[in-house]
This record gives C-alpha cells, sequence and structure tokens, in this order.
C-alpha cells in the first residue's frame, strides 16, 4: 500500500494548478525539513476546482498590481523560527463567541436562525461558497454544469483512484467543507489514514447547519454530527488571528465516529507574510507550522515506525529467552 498525500485548496481565485501544488509541496518540505528528521516525501496531488468557477487563473508573472490576475500572495519561506503567539484575550473571546453564536443561530434540529445574516455575508464576500451551496449554473468550456456537483465530482474522481493507497488528506479553508461533504455523503467507506482541516469555516454555526440538513434529506438522519466514519485521524488547525476559522474548535461541534475518532484541535501560528503583509489564513503557512510538520512526518514514517518497533520487540523476546 503506498501513501499519499492529497490536497484540496480553498475559496478564491488561484494560479494554476501545476502553480499552486508546487508550492503546497515546497511549503510541506519547508516544515518538515524543519524537524531535522529525514523523510522520504509520497506521491502528492492537488485537487485543484478554481478553474470551474474562474475562466483564468491568477497569474504571478503579471507586475501590474490593478490587473484583475495579478498574484499578490506567492509561495515565500518563512522569514524565521515559527513562534508561539500568546492570544490567551482573544481565545477567550473566540470561546465567549462560540458559545453565543450556537445559542443564537442553531436550534436543537440543528436548523438557523437569522438565515438572512449569514446568507448576505456570503453573497458579498463568498461567492465561491455561494455558487456550492446553492449548486448554480457555470459554464466551463461551452459546458453548462452545477457548480457542487461538478466539484464533488472532482474531488470524487481523484479520491477514488487512491482509494487502495494510505491517504493524508488535507483540506485547506472552503476545501475542508467540499471534503467533509464527500467523506460524508458521497464515499462514506473511503479510508482517509489521516484527515487534516487548516484554516476551516465547519465549526461555524450557518455551515453545520447546511451539513445537518443534507444528511437529514439525503440520509434520514437527525443525529449530531459525526467524523466522517472512514477517518481513523482528524486532526484540526487554526490560527487565531483567522477569521475564516473564526471557530477554531472542531472537537465540541463533531461527535465521534464508530471507531472513536474526533476531531483533534491545534492553535497554530500561521507566520505566512509577503511584503510586510501577514495573512494567517494562507496555505503556505499553514503547511509548514510544527504542528502540522510533526502529524505530517508521523504519516511519513509510520511503517518504518512499526518495523523498527517489531525488531525491537523481537530483539526483547530473544533477551528474554537467554
Amino acid at each position: 500500500m503506498a501513501k499519499v498525500i492529497i490536497g484540496i485548496h480553498g475559496l478564491g481565485n488561484k494560479p494554476s494548478k501545476e502553480v499552486l501544488q508546487k508550492w503546497w509541496k515546497e511549503s510541506m518540505i519547508e516544515g518538515l525539513t524543519n524537524t531535522d528528521q529525514n523523510f522520504k516525501f509520497p506521491e502528492f496531488e492537488l485537487i485543484y476546482w478554481a478553474d470551474l468557477l474562474y475562466e483564468k487563473p491568477l497569474d504571478e508573472k503579471i507586475k501590474d498590481k490593478k490587473h484583475l490576475l495579478y498574484l499578490s500572495e506567492k509561495y515565500v519561506p518563512s522569514k524565521g523560527v515559527n513562534k508561539v503567539v500568546n492570544h490567551d484575550l482573544r481565545k477567550k473571546i473566540l470561546d465567549w463567541y462560540d458559545k453565543t453564536a450556537d445559542k443564537i443561530f442553531l436550534n436543537e434540529d440543528m436548523t438557523i436562525n437569522y438565515s438572512f445574516i449569514p446568507d448576505t455575508i456570503i453573497h458579498n464576500y463568498f461567492k465561491d461558497l455561494e455558487a456550492y451551496y446553492l449548486n448554480n449554473t457555470i459554464t466551463s468550456n461551452g459546458t453548462i454544469i452545477l457548480a457542487r456537483d461538478e466539484i464533488r465530482n472532482r474531488v470524487t474522481d481523484v479520491l477514488k483512484k487512491y482509494q487502495n493507497d494510505d491517504i493524508f488528506l488535507i483540506a485547506h479553508s472552503m476545501g475542508s467543507i467540499v471534503a467533509f461533504d464527500i467523506l460524508k455523503f458521497s464515499l462514506p467507506k473511503l479510508k482517509i489514514s489521516t484527515f487534516a482541516t487548516m484554516g476551516s469555516p465547519l465549526g461555524i454555526p450557518f455551515v453545520r447547519s447546511k451539513i445537518a440538513l443534507e444528511k437529514k434529506l439525503v440520509l434520514n438522519d437527525s443525529h449530531k454530527l459525526k467524523t466522517p466514519r472512514g477517518v481513523k485521524k482528524w486532526y484540526n488547525f487554526s490560527d487565531l488571528e483567522d477569521v475564516v476559522a473564526i471557530n477554531y474548535s472542531l472537537q465540541d461541534d463533531f461527535n465521534e465516529n464508530k471507531s472513536g475518532v474526533k476531531a483533534v484541535d491545534f492553535i497554530v501560528n500561521n507566520d505566512y507574510e509577503i511584503d510586510n503583509e501577514k495573512n494567517p489564513h494562507k496555505s503556505f503557512g499553514y503547511l509548514r507550522t510544527p504542528e502540522f510538520s510533526n502529524v505530517l512526518l508521523d504519516f511519513i514514517q509510520k511503517k518504518e515506525k512499526r518495523f523498527i518497533q517489531k525488531i525491537l520487540d523481537l530483539f526483547r523476546i530473544l533477551k528474554q529467552k537467554k
């Protein structure tokens, strides 16, 4: 069984798949290199869906900042050591918000109150998410298709391709919504060795309400949301300054699956910065955080560790027999 890393990017237009995949890989390798451990980077494929919603990709070669395809946030290496940032006060505020938002916006049956508020925000600021949830018709290569269906089809096809491999699935931002939906509704039996979400909006009441509604309609299931049953490990990485991950903790929002797996939350410092502008939501910064790198390294070395452990156990048995 081969190891494979699969990534799903988030909302907004992107550079080409080839460029974005290269930068994701460089970000992960940067983080792994900082662990001072030996590693062999597995096969990596980025599931790219920006081209379904945007006619042309952002172009890193364009210098005019006013150009519609100007790319302002390229991959750049970290400026230094990733430091732990103390956000005790911010954490308390976010914890209060999390509890208060649930009480205000969510009913016991997971239906949403004041839906016009998130609907207005999404319509004005998150067009990709609106297209996904409304399953809007879009034109791709001259063909009229449904946005959500086509995004899910693209993700499903790639995951099926690697269904017999050991999968480390990384989902950033809106990509975590798509990934969760796929693992819940489209490929519930697919085994995911490690599921990593970063900068995820999955904890936001509106998003959980959407998942619960589909679960009720498709599966006739009104129980509390759970970790997808095929997931063996789930790690969630959030920077407390990342506004998309304002509900930074997922472990209380999703019950454990039948295997006892639920989200393990990590508060991290996303140190992405370019031209003196920070972006705590950027995928490149998340992919090189020490916390994520250690989880990824554990996945890469898992088989090797088991082999070494067997050798040690064998030596222990032989020593006892002497």
